[in-house]
């Protein structure tokens, strides 16, 4: 049986890596409930496309968070500061490949994703090569230099879905089966939402007006930060306190 999904026109890695990178961008996140989400795509079938890589439209992730004992990035982001940013590797579980990323908050809260190739063997650790990059571009973007020590802090799994808008840049991406660990501590979040990230060069894409229409609005959350609140006793995480509630089993302690 045909599914919204699959009724989806195809587009493969290569048209979207040409047309679509969008390294910088600006970001809109969402909690969809997921009974809602075959009658959106379904209304969204007209206007974009899935990316499909050997058949498959639902592709397993995994990415690794670093962060200072203290948490200072985690801090950054809870206060809502300019100059905040993420350090992680992401790995693509059905294709073997990996990168080291460094996401910054640009300018009006553009995300500005830096990454380079890395060792998916390494995806846990923090390799000179991924030390002189992470220094490369603090300096250049912030001047200023990475925080030290670095850890392994956070670890997020999950299935993502991508939809590629089929006239302009825009993508959507569709987060399901998000789980959250951190030495012996797992997490699962749960099954009844999905997190959905519009992600285009303009703050208003198709996506965003359809979400709208059926009276969904963005929220501000990240899955370092919603792993950290579940996976840390204690740590602050007041302004993610609904998407918390309503996305993990228990708010945090």
């Amino acid at each position: 049986m045909s599914t919204p999904l699959a009724a989806l026109p195809a587009v493969d890695l290569t048209e979207v890596l040409a047309h679509s990178t969008l390294q910088l961008r600006l970001d809109r996140k969402y909690l969809v409930p997921a009974p809602l989400l075959p009658h959106l795509l379904e209304a969204m079938g007209d206007t974009y496309a899935a990316l499909e890589i050997n058949s498959l439209r639902t592709f397993r992730y995994t990415s690794t968070y670093f962060d200072t004992p203290d948490l200072l990035t985690y801090r950054q982001h809870l206060q809502g500061r300019r100059r905040r940013f993420k350090i992680r590797t992401r790995t693509y579980l059905d294709s073997g490949e990996c990168t080291f990323e460094v996401k910054l908050n640009g300018a009006r809260d553009a995300t500005d994703k830096r990454r380079m190739p890395y060792d998916p063997a390494r995806r846990r650790d923090l390799t000179p090569s991924a030390t002189d990059f992470l220094w490369q571009t603090l300096l250049s973007a912030y001047r200023m230099n990475p925080p030290s020590p670095l850890t392994p802090t956070a670890t997020t799994s999950y299935n993502r879905t991508t939809l590629v808008q089929r006239q302009g840049t825009g993508r959507v991406t569709l987060d399901t089966a998000l789980v959250c660990t951190a030495q012996a501590t797992r997490i699962e979040a749960n099954q009844a939402w999905v997190l959905l990230e519009s992600k285009s060069a303009t703050p208003d894409a198709p996506a965003d007006r359809l979400l709208r229409h059926l009276g969904l609005r963005p929220t501000k959350l990240s899955k370092y930060c919603l792993a950290v609140a579940v996976l840390y006793p204690g740590a602050t995480s007041n302004p993610w306190h609904r998407p918390l509630r309503r996305y993990f089993p228990l708010p945090p302690p």
